[in-house]
């Protein structure tokens, strides 16, 4: 067994015991209250669910075990000479609740890389498709594709004991995300760059090889970027769209490939990960409309008021719970003041941070003016020459199993039910709401 493995296993299996009692003493104790907009309003604050690995505050963004962003940059351990973390380190802390020294994530990079040689099978299904498919759909596609190769599914078929489904999920989870780099870069490779594909260097961490073989730039900037990159977007709470359809496939005892395919597929809407995608898109056509690559900020201005004057959004800016600018943003524009402050494209970003919040704030309606982490990313990886903006959101997805897998390493320790909340019609609630009024009056 692993170091982290036995740590895990440290860690969860005494909690399942104590959570087990726990909520049979308190079963009756109620959480929350529903209120009819929440019901229509696709369940937003509703708390219903159980996720250890992070949580999402509304004025101070997201907390990895309980460290912001700012506090894990600093703790993390970092390769000599970087300064950003190695993404290894958040999914350590996210499986156990501990900060690990460099020693740590240096054997799980290092157990990552035996574990990332890529079925070949996976690669002609993959080839299979015309290039111009969304590269979101070949990644959900190979995902799934590697789905024979479940642990889990063996283990249950040959009659594996529940308390212990937490062991292949474990293997499946770091075996899936040991692969999706190369598998990543394969899609972008073929996609983008006429099938001219890069060996992977097995010297390298997690991040830096994934960077190596999307062969964008050789710079250790690029590598360093991936590192910040993954690790920042690995996780925002059990709620959102790609966390939840993860836990929901999981609860239903679905291996970590169909979990994880299903999350990769709720990722890809244009209101969750594809809004990095959109966020660049407006960028380019708004210079292209203005007629300039430098417009002021009166120009600015003036573009943000007729998007939503035509019933429009602005990309990348507002969040269902952030109340501040997304310290995933911070970091970004902080990593590009650092390598890269007099870039054209990312001063229109940060002209549009100082617009955006102004001219929202003066809508009723919206409740945050900010920009999330999608209104930097893009214009972060075009400075490198990655300007092939429909992939973005599978970078996004790279990271995101950091976070979705840890916590369904975690479902499967607590012994978490199969999700099937009580649906009901909209006759019901309007009957609902005419007796609650009759009772009131």
């Amino acid at each position: 067994m692993d170091k982290l493995k036995k740590k895990f296993a440290e860690k969860a299996l005494p909690l399942a015991s104590e959570f087990k009692a726990f909520v049979k003493e308190n079963a009756d104790l109620v959480v929350g209250e529903v209120k009819l907009a929440q019901v229509f309003g696709g369940m937003r604050g509703v708390k219903s669910l159980v996720t250890e690995t992070s949580e999402l505050d509304a004025n101070e963004g997201i907390r990895f075990r309980g460290y912001s962003i700012p506090e894990l940059k600093k703790r993390l351990p970092k390769l000599e000479g970087d300064t950003e973390p190695l993404p290894e380190g958040i999914f350590y802390l996210m499986l156990t609740g501990e900060i690990p020294t460099y020693e740590e994530v240096m054997s799980l990079s290092k157990n990552l890389s035996e574990r990332s040689d890529v079925p070949e099978y996976v690669f002609k299904v993959l080839d299979t498709f015309p290039t111009d498919t969304h590269p979101m759909t070949q990644f959900s596609v190979a995902i799934l594709s590697m789905q024979p190769e479940s642990i889990f599914e063996q283990r249950y078929a040959e009659g594996i004991s529940k308390k212990d489904y937490w062991d292949p999920m474990y293997e499946d989870s770091l075996n899936l995300i040991a692969k999706l780099p190369h598998i990543a870069a394969y899609i972008y490779r073929r996609s983008f760059h006429n099938g001219e594909h890069i060996a992977p260097n097995k010297d390298l961490d997690w991040a830096g090889n994934f960077a190596h073989m999307l062969g964008v730039s050789d710079s250790d900037e690029f590598k360093s970027l991936m590192r910040l990159y993954l690790t920042i977007h690995a996780d925002h709470e059990g709620g959102n769209a790609s966390a939840h359809s993860t836990h929901l496939t999981g609860s239903t005892l679905s291996d970590a490939y169909y979990s994880f395919s299903s999350g990769i597929n709720a990722l890809a809407g244009p209101l969750h990960g594809l809004a990095n995608q959109e966020v660049i898109k407006w960028i380019l056509e708004m210079r292209e409309e203005i007629g300039t690559s430098k417009p002021n900020k009166e120009q600015i201005e003036a573009y943000i008021r007729s998007t939503l004057d035509a019933g429009k959004v602005i990309p990348g800016y507002g969040h269902a719970v952030l109340r501040v600018p997304d310290p995933r943003f911070t970091a970004q524009m902080n990593f590009a003041k650092m390598y890269f402050p007099e870039d054209e494209l990312v001063n229109v970003v940060w002209d549009i941070f100082e617009v955006a919040p102004k001219v929202l704030g003066e809508k009723p309606k919206i409740k945050s003016p900010w920009p999330n982490v999608d209104a930097h990313s893009g214009a972060t990886l075009m400075h490198y020459g990655m300007t092939e903006y429909r992939f973005y959101t599978v970078l996004f997805g790279v990271s995101r199993a950091l976070g979705v897998l840890a916590s369904l390493c975690w479902d499967r320790a607590l012994g978490l039910s199969i999700e099937r909340p009580k649906s009901v019609s909209t006759n019901w609630l309007k009957q609902f709401a005419a007796q609650s009024k009759e009772v009131v009056g």
